[in-house]
């Protein structure tokens, strides 16, 4: 098993491992450099010493490296992405965290020529140990192997998905076995023949894992479940897993095709807790009020733009669909023109949509067009994090169309989301399929810790311009 279940959510002990190894080496280079060792040429001693200052040093450039995906894109990058992405991990997004830590407790502040140092021989010793860390990680001796049960179109979209976003750290499918040889939707080359011994064939192929993707209605069909052999290798010791869980587990969302209404009534996520509401909702006034006095010179400076620019009203609203379905009106700073739907019509955003002007366009990619929704989270009709709201007149054309669309409306929405860190932006009803899935996900296992590492992931949302029309 290469992953361990904490809170709810699936942390995959290769990444786990290298998370806490950075950390230690982080530590520990700045412990080693508060002691005057001289580990670079003319390196200045004044570094602070103790323990605390090295604690926080190690937490934020960890925190940056979290918010900027450095572990979740580390099985995809070169090494001069993998440089580069750790530069502005840590020379950036951790130095500014430091800088701010050190305003407010200037005793643990080393100097500026003192922190560059450290934060440089960090970012070289932490790009060498990934580099080494995914030789070792990712090599055939030491990967986890997985079969996959099925040749269908479910077995087919994750083999997809499998090449494009799962080749991750320690994870291999190495084939899928047909359960219905004449109606296969997988490549010729991803098949393996049925096997007459299923554990023998495991053993045979250091198989540790075997995924259940065979299509529904498999007898009527023609296809078979072999039973006895997949109960003897679960006996046995080898993991047996279906399609949605697997899914879950790798790509954190819920795969919508694979999805039943029985799998929400008997899972062990969808709970709703009332002591984890009032906790929730603690967190978000608290934020809302440092948020709101950080950003407010933001604030102003963005009315004021937008007023130079096309005039009144400097604030845009909509109605948009809330918890249990109840509608409340969303505000944001007006990126659009003032005609953008004269005919009162709804339109989805479009790419390079002519109707954003140029101060919207800045504004939309800094996310600054967002900042009025803490008002929304004051009045307690949005979170902080959450699947995004809907406008009405998507929503009764998406849960006509969209299965289970509806179930997102029992968690309230949020300024921010799983489904938009992970899926490009929402423009059609297939784009709204894409994000329900992880809005599903969030659904399911939605906890303080799960919004804690979605809003530090969101640094890099809001840097990069991510999923902005």
């Amino acid at each position: 098993m290469s992953y361990i279940r904490f809170r709810k959510q699936f942390l995959h002990i290769p990444y786990l491992l290298l998370g806490t190894l950075e950390f230690c080496l982080l530590f520990f280079v700045y412990r080693l450099l508060a002691s005057g060792v001289q580990l670079v040429i003319f390196l200045p001693p004044e570094l602070a010493p103790g323990t605390l200052a090295a604690l926080v040093f190690a937490l934020m450039l960890s925190a940056g490296t979290l918010s900027m995906g450095g572990y979740s894109s580390l099985a995809n990058e070169n090494a001069i992405s993998l440089f580069f992405r750790t530069l502005v991990a840590y020379c950036f997004v951790g130095g500014l965290g430091l800088t701010i830590v050190y305003l407010f407790v200037p005793a643990l502040d080393p100097g500026s020529s003192a922190l560059f140092y450290a934060v440089a021989l960090s970012s070289l010793i932490v790009i060498l140990c990934r580099l080494a860390f995914l030789k070792v990680v990712d090599s055939e001796q030491l990967v986890r192997r997985v079969v996959v049960f099925g040749a269908g179109p479910f077995a087919a979209n994750l083999m997809q998905e499998y090449e494009q976003n799962m080749r991750a750290m320690g994870v291999r499918i190495i084939g899928c076995i047909a359960d219905n040889s004449d109606q296969a939707a997988v490549k010729k080359d991803q098949l393996l023949p049925i096997p007459v011994n299923f554990h023998e064939f495991c053993r045979h192929n250091k198989v540790s894992e075997i995924v259940i993707a065979a299509q529904e209605r498999r007898q009527a069909q023609g296809g078979f479940l072999p039973m006895a052999g997949l109960m003897e290798c679960k006996l046995r010791g080898i993991t047996v897993t279906s399609g949605v869980d697997f899914y879950e587990r790798e790509l954190k969302k819920a795969k919508l095709d694979m999805v039943h209404p029985s799998w929400i009534l008997f899972s062990d996520g969808f709970s709703a807790s009332r002591r984890r509401a009032l906790a929730k909702r603690f967190v978000d006034l608290a934020l809302s009020l440092a948020l709101l006095a950080i950003m407010s010179p933001f604030i102003i400076l963005t009315a004021i733009a937008v007023f130079l620019e096309t005039g009144r009203p400097v604030l845009y609203s909509q109605q948009r669909i809330g918890l249990l379905g109840k509608e409340f009106r969303i505000y944001k700073f007006r990126s659009m023109r003032q005609d953008a739907e004269k005919d009162g019509k709804a339109r989805w955003a479009s790419a390079n949509d002519n109707r954003v002007t140029r101060v919207g366009g800045f504004i939309r990619n800094t996310r600054l067009d967002e900042l009025p929704q803490i008002y929304n989270v004051i009045k307690g009709e949005m979170s902080f994090v959450g699947p995004r709201p809907e406008r009405p007149e998507f929503v009764s054309e998406l849960k006509e169309k969209i299965p289970l669309y509806d179930t997102r409306h029992y968690v309230k929405p949020g300024l921010m989301g799983w489904a938009q860190l992970k899926y490009p932006y929402g423009a059609s009803v297939e784009d709204a399929k894409g994000k329900l899935e992880y809005d599903l996900y969030y659904s399911k296992n939605h906890s303080l810790l799960m919004d804690i590492l979605i809003m530090i992931q969101t640094v890099e949302v809001v840097l990069l311009g991510k999923g902005v029309r």
